[in-house]
């Protein structure tokens, strides 16, 4: 089985963790033990958010219980249905609307369960499984699903596993796996006294 790496090329250090991730499409169908999928809930779990509100929320399925994760796929839009068929975890992330302790609009719910995401992913890293974050899923279906409450937003899917051969997915897409990672010089990303000039800390 051939699988690719894709190490970042950073203008300045980080942890590998972070250099070595990237969002691959090919998943092997081997199942992830119940204790991963666990421990990358948990590191989920203890990130920060704003007053400890902890907006997240989880739905789960894994290959293990393939009715369940078969009404999971199908929640997945047609194009994302292409490569996360054969990925054994599958993560949906709700966002709570609202703060619990007083019900006034949360306006960083989708930020901090992001960062919980952000964390997950990492923690899969760790585990030695690789994490495709999906936008493209089907919203009504999920809240359908899944009894969603309208008091939650429906953020986004991890399709989680082991990173698979690219030869096992159509063309268009193992080409898209094998290409190289770009992302923006920070120049760009990072704002100075005001938009449009240059952060002294990157001189």
């Amino acid at each position: 089985m051939s699988h690719i790496k894709k190490p970042a090329v950073t203008s300045a250090p980080v942890h590998e963790l972070i250099g070595e991730r990237w969002s691959p499409r090919a998943f092997a169908a081997t199942p992830v033990a119940r204790e991963a999928v666990v421990s990358i809930l948990e590191a989920g779990r203890w990130a920060a958010s704003t007053n400890n509100s902890q907006p997240w929320r989880w739905v789960v399925t894994t290959s293990e219980d393939p009715a369940a994760h078969a009404a999971a796929f199908e929640c997945f839009a047609p194009g994302n249905q292409r490569w996360a068929k054969t990925a054994p975890v599958y993560i949906f992330a709700l966002a709570r609307k609202t703060f619990e302790a007083n019900g006034n609009p949360n306006g960083h719910s989708w930020h901090d369960t992001g960062a919980a995401g952000a964390q997950m992913v990492l923690q899969a890293g760790a585990l030695g499984l690789v994490v495709h974050t999906a936008g493209g899923i089907d919203r009504d279906k999920i809240r359908q699903t899944y009894d969603v409450p309208e008091g939650y937003d429906i953020c986004c899917a991890f399709a989680v596993g082991y990173q698979g051969d690219p030869d096992s997915l159509i063309e268009e897409l193992a080409e898209r796996e094998r290409a190289p990672r770009a992302r923006k010089p920070l120049e760009e990303l990072v704002v100075g006294a005001g938009f449009g000039t240059a952060a002294s800390v990157l001189k």
